[in-house]
């Protein structure tokens, strides 16, 4: 079983019905049907919340439920100082941004072979890291 980690804007996809139909299904349907062990950072859970309460509108009880799903059903792993590091070196080497660097970096410490995002170069190689945007496959 593979080690994948989910960037924060599959799950919006998946969560949020109204914005993309398409996107909304394939981000789903990766989510439901994957065999392989998700990781998500708590950075990824921060980001998913705030935008659920912003775009989504969601109230405070439909929140935490997802909070707690997160918890009981995906590996999620804490930031530390040694993240920070790697994704400064992260961010020099391959001039991703800031918030980006923290997920790939996390992505390599898990020994993830693959990121699922949208933002980021689809089919980059980083070490044994594969980034695919699952939207163009």
């Amino acid at each position: 079983m593979n080690k994948v980690f989910v960037d924060s804007n599959l799950w919006l996809y998946a969560f949020i019905e109204g914005q993309d139909a398409t996107k909304h299904t394939k981000a789903k349907l990766l989510l439901q049907n994957s065999q392989d062990i998700i990781i998500v950072s708590n950075q990824v859970i921060s980001e998913v919340s705030v935008n659920l309460l912003r775009k989504a509108k969601i109230d405070e009880n439909a929140l935490q439920s997802i909070i707690q799903s997160f918890y009981q059903k995906y590996q999620v792993i804490p930031l530390l100082e040694n993240n920070f590091i790697s994704a400064s070196d992260l961010r020099v080497r391959y001039q991703f941004s800031y918030w980006d660097s923290l997920i790939v970096a996390i992505a390599l410490q898990e020994k993830c072979s693959i990121l699922y995002s949208e933002d980021l170069n689809h089919q980059q190689k980083i070490n044994d890291l594969t980034i695919l945007n699952p939207f163009l496959v």
